[in-house]
Parts: C-alpha cells; sequence; structure tokens
C-alpha cells in the first residue's frame, strides 16, 4: 500500500538513465576538444574577438 504516493522501494531514476548520462559526458568532452582546437587555430589565434588572445600570444612567446 503507498502512503502518499510513497512506495516501499523508491523507483530507480539513475540506474536506467545511465546511457544518456554517459553520452552527455561524452558529448561535452568533445564539444570541448573541438572549442579548444577552434580557438587555437590560426585563423582565431589572433582575433580580437577571442577571449583567449592575449593567453595565446603569452604561450606563444614561450
Amino acid at each position: 500500500m503507498a502512503f502518499l504516493g510513497l512506495r516501499k522501494w523508491s523507483t530507480p531514476v539513475a540506474r536506467p538513465l545511465w546511457p544518456f548520462m554517459v553520452a552527455g559526458g561524452i558529448t561535452l568532452y568533445l564539444v570541448n576538444i573541438a572549442q579548444e582546437s577552434s580557438i587555437r587555430s590560426e585563423q582565431w589565434r589572433n582575433d580580437a574577438r577571442n577571449p583567449y588572445a592575449a593567453q595565446l600570444a603569452k604561450e606563444s612567446l614561450h
């Protein structure tokens, strides 16, 4: 018998959703790699709109 909608055992949430969580993590990782490679590309390295332009200029001096 359910008391206020609560059962004796909880309904599994994370267990059936683990493939989606793994796929989301992989997707975020791949988007991060794509962003890093596009920021460091020659086309965008010296662009004023690049927020990491100063950091990349400092790294290229070393």
